[in-house]
């Protein structure tokens, strides 16, 4: 039994988990922030070195990522994972009484120090986290668990960058952050120590201790897996275009928008609080499962969002310093705030399923492994962006507003070829769309489907867009046995194709085609593919259920599975069917549809007219 992203928050299995990695997010952010303004304001440096400090803070805390992440991921798949939760938090205890050590004495270069064992500690911490979910949670209940981990992990940065900023303005700052730091590190640690335990996955793995090799081993490994590969590049994609954003912040604040600090961190939580919205409402948009079809969705928002802020900022006029009371109210600066937001949500739309791909199609015992090449991916990207910031303002001489129009565009065309690469994305997004625009598809006893193994559906047919319907309302991936010319019609050929359907004709029309695919109907189902077919052999032309051919008994003779009768109502009369001439009838939009499962029956009891018989029943009067 699944539960909802809010309900795991009650259930020790993922609550202590939650907690933990929020509370260390938060202390990690609430140091780095203390130790900027520091340096900044604290004039323990000169003051012409102060950019240099701040961004060599900066990248201590990333280089850790680069140098340790294939040891953290190999260590959390050869041990057992709360143990070692519980180890790093331990260590962060004593690396927050070094750094309130090091505040205290005002040692820049301790201060440095424990920014990179920050950053240490985060590397070994990230592969434990995502690769603890799988174990612990259903495979229904991974994208609300990846949503709430991605909302904590936003909402703790905004709350420990905000915090930084409030303790470091403070006199007793060295006392201050000591208490909170270590206090915090404490706690968590208190967490770590309710997480259930999680076995190792790979308990025999021999560790390769050179980093360079073990992470161009691991890279190599990981794009074994096209999707899963091509999902990381992904998610690093997007921590790029976020941290490049957000470096932008308070410059494009001062000098575009004439706002004060307080606009700073206005901008910086609508973007934040808009990340975690996106991130939660995975779940709600996706029906609770893998649905990745909302990843091109958040890829388009995002984009348009952007392109948009373009102009928004280009338009905003910057005619007195502002702080936030006064910037809300000049004009445009609402539509300022309303595109980050925007950027934000479908930000947290776009790499929620994009985590969970990862988790669920990555072998087990090599889960942390991958997850950690994903980290170190993440961190060249972060670098590559920062880079890429300051080639294209300080040698190219674009300006703020042009280079953030300049990625968005950029991420139209990665984001185009990452879906042409991996055309699963696509299909699922049509789907998607197709079932939230024209249909509002109402789902009934589809628990029936077996969870996994071989099994055949078998539903009546009704429009041109029923196989599409079917794949949006059963979780599993469904492989569909349909009418060849269906199978080749323009567009939904792209479809079909990326969903492996297996296209069949008529025994008179071409009897070598037809006993080939009956061939690759039992070597799927051999191999445990959840199949479909619509056994009235054509659409229906006048609403009714045609007699079933007896193909369906030749499929379960040869590959003996379960099989399960559907019925789909309520689409005789829509724009795919039949009812008045096919794509007569554009007006019934958003209309109810549904899609009934009835038991499964058993192989041995399959016979053509008693599928006939359960799908009618399941369909009722009404087509």
């Amino acid at each position: 039994m699944s539960t909802s992203q809010f309900g795991l928050l009650k259930q020790r299995r993922f609550a202590a988990l939650f907690f933990t990695q929020f509370l260390g997010a938060f202390n990690d952010n609430v140091f780095k922030q203390a130790l900027v303004l520091i340096f900044v304001f604290g004039g323990l440096i000169n003051a012409e070195t102060t950019d240099v400090f701040v961004n060599l803070a900066a990248g201590l805390f990333i280089l850790p990522f680069f140098l340790f992440s294939a040891t953290a991921g190999q260590i959390a798949d050869k041990f057992e994972k709360s143990q070692l939760v519980r180890i790093i938090k331990i260590a962060e205890i004593v690396i927050a009484l070094f750094g309130g050590i090091a505040v205290y004495l005002q040692n820049v270069y301790a201060m440095l120090t424990v920014l990179f064992l920050l950053g240490v500690q985060s590397t070994f911490f990230g592969p434990l986290k995502f690769s603890i979910l799988p174990q612990q949670l259903d495979k229904s209940e991974l994208v609300g668990g990846n949503a709430q981990i991605e909302m904590g992990t936003f909402v703790s940065i905004l709350l420990g960058t905000i915090v930084g900023g409030v303790v470091a303005a403070q006199n007793d700052v060295d006392l201050l952050l000591t208490a909170m730091v270590v206090g915090v590190a404490l706690v968590g640690y208190l967490c770590s120590r309710f997480i259930p335990v999680c076995p190792a996955t790979d308990p025999t793995l021999k560790i390769r201790w050179n980093p360079v090799s073990a992470t161009w081993s691991m890279i190599q490994a990981a794009r074994g897996n096209k999707s899963v590969f091509l999902s990381i590049l992904g998610i690093s994609w997007f921590w790029l275009l976020g941290s490049l954003l957000l470096a932008q912040i308070p410059n494009l604040t001062r000098v575009y928008l004439d706002g004060g600090t307080t606009v700073v961190t206005l901008i910086l939580a609508v973007f934040t609080i808009a990340v975690a919205l996106g991130s939660l409402a995975c779940e709600r948009l996706s029906s609770s499962r893998i649905e990745l079809g909302i990843v091109p969705l958040g890829a388009l928002g995002l984009s348009l969002a952007g392109i948009d802020l373009y102009f928004s900022i280009t338009d905003f006029e910057a005619l007195q310093p502002r702080q936030w009371l006064a910037f809300i109210a000049a004009p445009g600066a609402l539509r300022i705030l309303f595109d980050m937001a925007m950027i934000g949500f479908f930000g947290g739309l776009f790499i929620v399923p994009l985590y969970a791909l990862i988790q669920t199609r990555t072998e087990e015992a090599r889960r942390a492994r991958v997850i950690a090449v994903n980290n170190v991916i993440n961190a060249f990207f972060m670098v590559f962006g920062a880079g890429l910031a300051i080639l294209m303002l300080s040698v190219v001489g674009l300006s703020i507003a042009e280079l953030l129009l300049t990625v968005m565009l950029m991420n139209i065309a990665v984001s185009v070829f990452i879906f042409h690469q991996v055309p699963e994305f696509a299909m699922r997004f049509i789907i998607w769309t197709l079932s939230h625009t024209m249909y509002r598809v109402m789902p009934e006893g589809l628990e029936q489907v077996p969870e996994e193994g071989g099994a055949l559906l078998v539903c009546n047919h009704v429009t041109y867009v029923d196989a599409l319907l079917l794949a949006g309302a059963v979780k599993r991936p469904i492989r569909f046995i349909m009418f060849k010319p269906i199978y080749d019609l323009p567009v939904l050929n792209f479809v079909f194709r990326a969903g492996g359907a297996i296209p069949i004709q008529g025994a008179k029309e071409n009897p070598a085609a037809y006993d080939m695919a009956f061939k690759e109907i039992a070597d799927a189902l051999a191999s445990g593919d959840l199949l479909c077919i619509f056994p009235e052999g054509a659409l229906t032309r006048d609403g009714e259920i045609a007699t079933f051919r007896r193909g369906v008994e030749r499929i379960v003779s040869e590959t003996p599975v379960p099989v399960v009768p559907m019925a789909l109502q309520g689409l005789w009369g829509s724009f795919f069917s039949h009812s008045g001439g096919v794509f007569k009838n554009p007006s019934r939009f958003w209309s109810r549809v549904a899609v009934r499962a009835g038991k499964a029956v058993p192989a041995a009891q399959v016979s053509a007219e008693r599928l006939q018989h359960e799908v009618e029943v399941l369909r009722g009067e009404f087509a």
